[in-house]
């Protein structure tokens, strides 16, 4: 193009000459154009996120599913539980998500006489100045682990639930915000366990997703034994040799993409009725609130963006309704006896509500 330009102005028509390039190069720009570039960045986006995934899945063997709704949630900036028995890898797979982040990251062990101020911070008296100063805990960061959190008792559990919705915490009277972007990862065992405490239903309805880690298949397990005891380290798999792809503002611009992917209202509509259909469904005691919607859309969105999709369809919203439901109702005392469990009934919810055709 740089070579058509000069050919144009003939030397005695100089002062044509600025009327005819601007005029002239619109033709040929005209097709690069006509490419979108919200589809570009997408697809950009996309290819990230699968490059994401293939490196957490170098330190976490198995558990595919389990790595696509961690991916989810941190698309759609929402914080996560993670419930298994110990050594499942639950505090591995966060482990590894911290290697590939390049923001910052802070673990905080949970335990019986863990206080609210060892997660929030506290105002210290220093004997030079005579003035007490504000020493900030480990929940300012921008990834937090709070590893095994069902073992401390709920005032300390409760210390996260300003943190979690409003994204500050508030110390002495004084709103202080943490990075962004923020995100939780709790694991915690089965309530079943000795020396667990149940979260309180306040603090559950935090968390965007709860997921369930399972044993590994048994072709699983033996890569997983066969990795292990090649590793230096006794009995753990090592996250050092993974790279780090994403900075805290790249974060921040997949979740800025995520929310602009186009929905239909029928998707919408689709989310809405699943978390609406839990009020009234037999056999569910207490059903999802308003919360539980907005968490279908956002999870669908981060399920749209993470496929590679240019709009949310209703396998998105289907696909991460099980792990935004499963903690937001609870099941009838009849059901429990007869020994089925929340995500049977799910299940069974998300077969008879009709899904729309697009």
């Amino acid at each position: 193009m740089s070579d058509q330009i000069p050919q144009q102005p003939a030397t005695p028509e100089e002062p044509v000459a600025p009327v005819a390039p601007v005029a002239q190069p619109a033709a040929p720009t005209a097709p690069a154009a006509s490419v979108n570039p919200a589809v570009q960045q997408r697809q950009r986006a996309s290819q990230m996120l699968q490059a994401l995934r293939q490196e957490l899945q170098k330190a976490v063997v198995g558990q595919h599913e389990v790595i696509d709704d961690v991916l989810t949630a941190l698309i759609a900036g929402g914080h996560v539980l993670v419930e298994g028995v110990p050594g499942l890898g639950k505090t591995l797979l966060v482990r590894a998500l911290a290697k590939c982040f390049g923001g910052e990251f802070t673990r905080i062990q949970f335990t019986p006489d863990l206080m609210p101020s060892d997660v929030t911070g506290h105002a210290v008296y220093d004997l030079q100045t005579e003035q007490f100063k504000l020493r900030k805990g480990p929940a300012f960061t921008n990834l937090l682990l709070a590893d095994e959190i069902n073992r401390a008792p709920a005032k300390t559990q409760a210390a996260l639930l300003e943190v979690m919705q409003e994204r500050q915490i508030t110390l002495e009277g004084r709103a202080m915000p943490v990075p962004q972007p923020f995100l939780v990862l709790a694991t915690q065992n089965p309530i079943e366990q000795e020396g667990t405490y149940p979260l309180p239903e306040a603090e559950l309805d935090r968390f965007m997703l709860k997921l369930r880690m399972d044993y590994p298949q048994a072709d699983e397990e033996l890569s997983l034994v066969r990795q292990v005891t090649r590793s230096a380290k006794a009995d753990m798999l090592e996250v050092a040799p993974l790279r780090t792809l994403l900075q805290a503002k790249d974060v921040l611009v997949l979740q800025k993409i995520a929310s602009d992917l186009p929905i239909d209202d029928q998707v919408l509509d689709y989310a809405v009725r699943l978390a609406r259909a839990t009020r009234s469904w037999p056999g569910l005691a207490m059903g999802a609130g308003p919360r539980a919607s907005i968490a279908l859309v956002r999870g669908g969105r981060a399920r749209a963006l993470l496929r590679g999709g240019d709009f949310v369809l209703p396998d998105d919203i289907k696909s991460c309704a099980l792990a935004v439901l499963r903690h937001r109702v609870r099941l009838a005392p009849e059901l429990d006896i007869e020994g089925l469990s929340v995500d049977q009934v799910l299940q069974q919810l998300l077969d008879q509500v009709p899904a729309p055709r697009l």
